[in-house]
């Protein structure tokens, strides 16, 4: 069976996909490549390449599917299929990369908990029973791996590409999933990928926000069996 290599959104690391995983692992071989030792894109898909197998399926959720995007593009004969979460396929714009300006000086000066708290989890998740639970997993994760990942990741994104022009290059099964209450990376985005990827299904998860493998796991189990093609 290919591997799945996993790509983890911002300020996340293996417990973003903890369901899938446990789903998985019995299925398929499971590499969770970090996305933590760079500040750009560029630098941040080359260490993917070289730290994962010859061949294997890639998704991405949010930072995570755009560093899957330039993986992508710089090594697409080594992708056999490719899963695009709540993400986002064009470059930064000036007000966000300039609203990043004073949350990077706030972690720098100590505050990466305020920061998490007030200006990025809030955006996160949709209302549920889960919901606080997966704020507290996202608060440990990002408290984990600490100011100075944050740093690198916000510099990257602030100057990240746009791959509008690769996706039209994709040639894989291509998921491009979202959760329906996504507020970060909004429907429009998606079905934009869906339009310039050919071999691709759109899947909007009910009931979650920005991170539905955490939110609705059962559904996105479910998406990435059929996806993976394993029962």
């Amino acid at each position: 069976m290919t591997p799945l290599v996993l790509l983890p959104g911002m300020m996340c690391d293996a417990r973003l996909y903890g369901p899938q995983i446990a789903a998985l692992s019995g299925r398929v071989p499971i590499h969770l490549a970090p996305i933590t030792a760079f500040d750009t894109i560029h630098a941040l898909a080359e260490d993917v390449l070289e730290k994962s197998p010859p061949e294997f399926a890639l998704a991405g959720l949010s930072m995570g599917g755009i560093v899957a995007m330039e993986v992508y593009r710089r090594a697409p004969e080594r992708i056999s299929r490719l899963a695009l979460l709540d993400t986002n396929p064009r470059a930064e714009l000036e007000e966000v990369r300039q609203r990043r300006e004073p949350q990077i000086s706030s972690v720098r000066a100590g505050g990466l908990r305020e920061v998490m708290r007030d200006e990025l989890k809030p955006n996160y998740l949709a209302n549920g029973p889960l919901r606080q639970d997966v704020m507290d997993i996202c608060m440990t994760m990002a408290i984990d791996l600490g100011p100075d990942v944050f740093v690198r990741q916000s510099c990257a994104l602030q100057h990240r590409p746009d791959q509008q022009e690769a996706l039209r290059s994709v040639d894989v099964p291509t998921l491009i999933l979202m959760g329906r209450e996504d507020r970060l990376c909004p429907l429009e985005r998606h079905e934009l990928m869906h339009a310039l990827v050919d071999r691709s299904e759109l899947k909007i998860i009910e009931g979650a926000g920005h991170l539905p493998t955490l939110e609705q796991p059962e559904a996105v189990n479910a998406a990435f069996k059929t996806w993976l093609d394993i029962e």
